[in-house]
């Protein structure tokens, strides 16, 4: 089974080209041009990652990972896009629990950063459900 990428960005033209990227490796992807739409299709999908653009039309992609984020908590957030520089960026320390991912970057870079994402999320669940089910222990019983 493949995993879901849900991908809110504004601009048609950027969704079309990553969501063709993304599907090129195998993912399932869903687009959004807003933040209804993406609380739709997050309710729906449970995707296994959130990607948004630092910029949209009617809000922040900040603003809009946080309304997303807490629609579906613990979902892993990948910020991408510019405006994500130490000048531009206001939001830095609030950017901590998110994945950040500035341009300009390749397709390959993307997918590399993607996958990092999706691993990095993979093993820190499987880590927490092995440590809430008491299969780590240390020393001897």
């Amino acid at each position: 089974m493949s995993q879901t990428i849900l991908f809110l960005a504004s601009d048609p033209d950027i969704r079309r080209v990553i969501c063709k990227a993304l599907e090129s490796e195998g993912y399932y992807v869903e687009s959004a041009g807003d933040v209804g739409t993406a609380e739709d299709w997050l309710k729906r999908l449970k995707p296994d990652l959130l990607m948004v653009r630092h910029y949209t039309e009617s809000i922040s992609g900040y603003d809009a990972a946080v309304f997303l984020r807490n629609a579906c908590p613990g979902i892993p957030v990948l910020m991408v896009g510019g405006l994500l520089d130490d000048i531009h960026l206001q939001n830095r320390e609030a950017l901590k629990d998110f994945e950040v991912f500035p341009k300009p970057f390749s397709a390959a870079e993307l997918l590399a950063k993607v996958r990092e994402v999706l691993l990095k999320h993979s093993l820190a669940a499987r880590s927490e459900s092995g440590a809430a089910s008491g299969s780590h222990r240390i020393g001897w019983a």
